[in-house]
C-alpha cells in the first residue's frame, strides 16, 4: 500500500462541483489500495477577497497577525468541505488546520517558514483508514501563533508533509498538466517534459516559472520526495521532479523562463570608500527587500555607480531606504526605471557547453533589443531587458535553441498559486 500526499490548488477546488469532482479522485486513489493525504489552497479567489476586504477595513497595511488570522480561513473552508465530499462518497476522511497537522513555523506572519512538523494526528488517522485532508499554507509558532508561509505556501505545506511522513510520492495537482519548455501560452509548440532535475526546476522556479514555488522544490531536494507534477482537470501523465534528468542528446537548453515584474535602480557620484555597497544592501536587507542583479561600474574621479534589479513591487520602499542612507553614504543621485523583464535560459547541457550565452546575447540583439544587465550561474543565463516585446524574444529563444523541434524538452509554464 503506498502513501501518498496529493495537493490541489485554488483553482482545482474554485466551486462545489470542483470540489467534488477533486473528492471523487481522491477516493479513486484510496480505492486503488494507496492511503491518501491531501493538502488544499483556498477556494478560487478567496484569498483575493479577503485581502480586498481587509483593505477595506484597514487601508493597505493591515496588521500582519490579523492577516494572518484573516487569511487562513481560507483553506479551513476548502479542506471542511472537500472532507464532506469524500465522505459523501462513502471514504471516512477528517480535515486539518495547520496546527492540527503538526505544521510548526517560525514567528513570522505573511513568510514563515516551516520549522517542523510532528505528524502524530496524521499518522493515526491514517492508521485508521482515513483521507486525511490538510490545510496547505499555513501553521503555527512555538507560541501557538498561527502564520501563513506566503507564495506558493500550500505546495511547500505539501513536499515537507510528504517528507515529515515518508511518502512514496507527492503529486502536486494544477491547472497544466506538467512542466513545459516555456510558457505554452506564449510558444504554442512548447513541450510537456517527462522529467526534470531538482536544480533545473529550482532554476526556473527562482526565474519566473509558476508551476512550482522554489521553497517546495528546495524541499523535495533536501528531502529526496518523488515529486509529481500533474493536472487536475485530466489524467494525462504529468513530469517528475527527480535528482537527475535524462538529458537528451543535443539539447542543451532544457526551458525558458521570465519575470515581468522587474525594475532597475541605479545609484549614481558614490564617494570610492571602503564599505559603500556594504551600507545599502545591509539596508535594504534589513528591510526585507530582495536584490538579484548587481552591476558595478569603473571608478571614475574617485566616485563609483552601480545598478541592481529587485522585484518592481518593492521599487518605492527600496528608494526610501536608499534616500536614508544619503547623509552616511553620499552619493550624488539616485533614479530607477520600471517596465523590465528578466528572460532566462535554463539547462545542465549549460555546464561544459561553450557560447551558449553568446547565441543568446545574439538572439535578442537581432531582435534590436537592448540587453540593460546580465546574470549568469553554471546552468543558467538571464538577461534584464524593456518589457515589450518579451513574447518576441522568448519566441526567438526558443526556436534558436531548437526547443521548437520534437527534441524539446523543458518546462516552466502558468500555475495558480499557493
Amino acid at each position: 500500500m503506498s502513501l501518498v500526499v496529493m495537493k490541489f490548488g485554488g483553482s482545482s477546488v474554485g466551486d462545489a462541483e470542483r470540489i467534488k469532482r477533486v473528492a471523487s479522485r481522491i477516493v479513486e486513489r484510496k480505492k486503488e489500495g494507496n492511503r491518501c493525504v491531501v493538502v488544499v489552497s483556498a477556494m478560487g479567489d478567496t484569498t483575493d477577497d479577503l485581502v480586498e476586504l481587509s483593505q477595506q477595513i484597514a487601508g493597505n497595511t493591515p496588521p500582519a497577525r490579523e492577516m494572518d488570522m484573516l487569511l487562513t480561513t481560507g483553506e479551513q473552508i476548502s479542506v471542511a468541505l472537500l472532507s464532506m465530499a469524500s465522505q459523501q462518497l462513502g471514504e471516512e476522511a477528517v480535515s486539518f488546520t495547520g496546527w492540527q497537522a503538526g505544521i510548526q513555523t517560525e514567528a513570522v506572519h505573511g513568510k514563515a517558514r516551516i520549522q517542523e512538523i510532528n505528524p502524530e494526528r496524521v499518522l493515526k488517522a491514517l492508521e485508521q483508514e482515513k483521507i486525511v485532508v490538510v490545510a496547505g499554507f499555513q501553521g503555527f509558532t512555538e507560541e501557538g501563533e498561527i502564520t501563513t508561509l506566503g507564495r506558493g505556501g500550500s505546495d511547500t505545506t505539501a513536499v515537507a508533509v510528504a517528507a515529515a511522513i515518508k511518502a512514496d510520492l507527492c503529486e502536486i495537482y494544477t491547472d497544466v498538466d506538467g512542466i513545459y519548455s516555456t510558457d505554452p501560452r506564449i510558444v504554442k509548440v512548447a513541450r510537456k517534459l517527462k522529467e526534470i532535475s531538482y536544480d533545473e526546476m529550482l532554476e526556473l522556479a527562482n526565474l519566473g516559472a509558476a508551476v512550482l514555488h522554489p521553497r517546495a522544490v528546495e524541499c523535495a531536494k533536501h528531502n529526496k520526495v518523488n515529486l509529481v507534477v500533474r493536472s487536475s482537470f485530466t489524467h494525462n501523465e504529468g513530469t517528475q521532479v527527480k535528482e537527475e534528468a535524462v538529458m537528451e542528446q543535443g539539447i542543451v537548453v532544457s526551458g525558458i523562463a521570465y519575470d515581468k515584474n522587474i525594475a532597475r535602480i541605479s545609484i549614481l557620484g558614490v564617494p570610492e570608500r571602503a564599505g559603500q555597497l556594504a551600507a545599502v544592501f545591509t539596508a535594504l536587507a534589513n528591510e526585507k527587500i530582495d536584490v538579484d542583479i548587481i552591476v558595478q561600474s569603473g571608478i571614475v574621479e574617485n566616485q563609483a555607480e552601480f545598478s541592481f534589479s529587485l522585484s518592481g513591487s518593492d521599487v518605492d520602499r527600496a528608494l526610501a531606504v536608499i534616500e536614508g542612507l544619503r547623509p552616511t553614504v553620499g552619493f550624488r543621485s539616485v533614479n530607477s526605471e520600471t517596465g523590465l523583464v528578466k528572460v532566462s535560459i535554463v539547462g545542465a547541457g549549460m555546464v561544459s557547453t561553450p557560447g551558449v550565452a553568446a547565441k543568446m546575447f545574439a538572439t535578442i540583439s537581432e531582435l534590436g533589443i537592448s540587453i540593460n544587465m546580465v546574470s549568469t550561474s553554471e546552468i543558467k543565463t538571464s538577461c534584464v531587458i524593456n518589457g515589450e516585446r518579451l513574447n518576441e524574444v522568448i519566441q526567438a529563444l526558443h526556436t534558436a535553441y531548437g526547443l521548437d523541434t520534437d527534441s524539446a524538452v523543458f518546462v516552466g509554464g502558468p500555475s495558480e498559486r499557493r
